[in-house]
């Protein structure tokens, strides 16, 4: 019994290695993206600010704007 549980927490473990590796190679691309996008004088601030904003749900994000709004009023900026 101990040898199958050893046998599948290494297979585990390995899953999850080749995960962390899979995940850092999509890193990768995604900051050559923005790195490519700079390039061409996006502002990458901003890209990241708007791939934030488009995974919100609508009423999340128009939630979130209008206490942005109100907190800036009440700091007299913009």
């Amino acid at each position: 019994m101990a040898e199958a549980t050893d046998d599948r927490l290494r297979l585990l473990i390995e899953r999850i290695e080749r995960l962390e590796e899979e995940k850092k190679g999509i890193a990768d691309d995604v900051r050559d993206v923005y790195a490519e996008a700079k390039a061409v004088g996006y502002d990458t601030k901003i890209m990241r600010q708007v791939i934030r904003l488009r995974a919100m749900k609508p009423d999340e994000r128009s939630e979130q704007e209008t206490i942005l709004e109100m907190y800036k009023a009440a700091l007299g900026i913009g």
